[in-house]
């Protein structure tokens, strides 16, 4: 009986051990399972988080855009290089220095390279193109029709672009700011300083179309007021020695419109017609500042901020440059060259302004 009875407890005993063996297993495994439901849990919220962090970054990128604009200028002289200068002052303020990248190309006063530049701006997508001066504007419009042509440094965006009825809107691809100074002020300042004039050389480059057209405005002007002129147009920078030249025998006042190839060889007129005492009147202020003693001037780098702000409207708030009127300097100024005017004995009027020089 005492073994029955011994055997009944070990018996229970070890029922006992097992079941308590198997809650301890259980609760175990149930907090296990916890942890792991845990884990899980903060692994979706980090996973979460990640999701987050990207979905912002692409937000910012949005916003921060940038923009590559591509700038053809036709050659290297003070007037363009303002403007330029300007443009680039404009969208690095409204954009953010971070924001816009400027792939400058000089054209070096050729229409082939300018076509080049455009055909390659045009290859690689460029946001917008900025055209300085009348060459690079047509090689652009001729490159695209798609991509915005902001120009600057145009004088007659109808005259460029052999659009025959102006409303002040291309209609196309391109909008922009002209250099156009008042030709009519121009020859009343002509006729103030040198009354007693008997003849005006009107000087400039045949390859600008820009050129031709402030000419025969002027032509205008001097035909109303009955004093005789006679047009010396030069090709190329190779023509203008020998045309200058010619223009120093006759005429005893000579006039330069804003030509970019003038321009860039000023220092070679003003060898030639400085030493002759034959004084030049200068469609802008680059010109006169080395060869001319006066001009009714603009501020190029005006211009071509004003270009900036309108790429800017283009680029960031969908403005249809179609429908853009082409903008215009606010104001001119008369400005002349001190020590040409003090060498060739000029007297200017109290209104005029010395052109800084360094």
């Amino acid at each position: 009986m005492k073994k029955k009875v011994l055997s009944l407890l070990m018996a229970t005993a070890m029922i006992a051990a097992v079941l308590a063996g198997c809650g301890s297993d259980d609760g175990n495994t149930t907090a296990d399972s916890t942890n792991s439901a845990a884990s899980t849990d903060n692994t979706t919220n980090d996973s979460e988080t990640a999701d987050d962090s990207v979905s912002t970054a692409d937000e910012a990128s949005g916003s921060d855009k940038v923009y590559n604009i591509g700038i053809c200028q036709f050659v290297e002289h003070p007037a363009l290089d303002l403007a330029t200068e300007g443009f680039e002052d404009a969208l690095k303020e409204l954009l953010g220095e971070a924001n816009v990248n400027f792939h400058f190309q000089n054209a070096q006063g050729e229409a082939t390279n300018c076509s080049t530049i455009a055909n390659q701006f045009v290859t690689n997508d460029v946001d917008l193109i900025m055209a300085n001066a009348t060459p690079p504007l047509q090689a652009a419009a001729a490159a695209t029709n798609t991509i915005p042509i902001i120009g600057t440094s145009i004088t007659d965006y109808a005259t460029a672009l052999d659009i025959a009825d102006w409303t002040g809107a291309t209609g196309t691809n391109i909008s922009g700011t002209a250099d156009l100074a008042p030709i009519e002020e121009q020859e009343n300042m002509l006729l103030e300083l040198f009354p007693d004039v008997q003849k005006v050389g009107i000087l400039y480059c045949s390859a600008e179309p820009n050129s031709k057209y402030q000419a025969e405005l002027f032509e205008d002007c001097l035909h109303v007021d009955g004093i005789a002129y006679e047009e010396y147009t030069a090709a190329d920078s190779n023509e203008i020695q020998a045309v200058v030249t010619s223009a120093i025998d006759s005429c005893d006042v000579l006039y330069i419109p804003t030509d970019n190839t003038m321009a860039s060889s000023t220092e070679l007129i003003d060898n030639i017609a400085r030493p002759a005492g034959v004084p030049i009147i200068a469609g802008e202020e680059g010109i006169c500042a080395v060869c001319g003693v006066a001009t009714l001037s603009i501020s190029y780098y005006d211009i071509g901020y004003t270009a900036g702000e309108m790429a800017y409207e283009i680029l960031v708030n969908g403005a249809d440059i179609s429908t853009m009127d082409i903008k215009y300097a606010p104001q001119v100024t008369k400005e002349y060259n001190v020590s040409i005017c003090e060498e060739l004995g000029i007297t200017v009027p109290d209104d005029y302004v010395a052109i800084a020089t360094e």
